[in-house]
């Protein structure tokens, strides 16, 4: 008579809740372009020091890849094709991260008058 085993099962394991995430901080990241790499950085230094003024925690400023844009354009019409000239557009960009802010930061940072030609986008993540 051969007796034939039978294989026990493995108890299941009790599940267990993993804890709460912890809440996440809130973050405004600004990023700033300009076409000028002088005004770009004064505009960036008059947001840090208003942020810095009202005690906000500060990550950056940190300069991203600059974007080049080239253009090619023929020097005259018909029959002098391999006369052309080549322009570009360059266009430099920062990012600021203030960790997070207070209400009375992102006031500060709205009243905030800077030079025509700079570009900015916050977004708060």
């Amino acid at each position: 008579m051969a007796t034939e085993s039978k294989e026990k099962k493995p108890a299941a394991k009790p599940r267990v809740r993993k804890a709460a995430t912890p809440a996440v901080a809130q973050r405004l990241r600004i990023k700033v372009r300009a076409y000028e790499h002088k005004v770009l950085d004064a505009s960036v230094k008059q947001i840090l020091d208003t942020a810095l003024r009202y005690d906000a925690k500060v990550a950056g400023p940190i300069p991203l890849p600059t974007e080049i844009k080239k253009y090619t354009v023929n020097r005259s019409t018909f029959v002098y094709k391999d006369a052309r000239e080549q322009f570009e557009m360059r266009v430099h960009k920062r990012v600021i991260d203030i960790l997070d802010p207070t209400p009375k930061v992102i006031e500060a940072l709205t009243n905030l008058s800077l030079p025509s030609g700079v570009t900015i986008d916050v977004k708060m993540a």
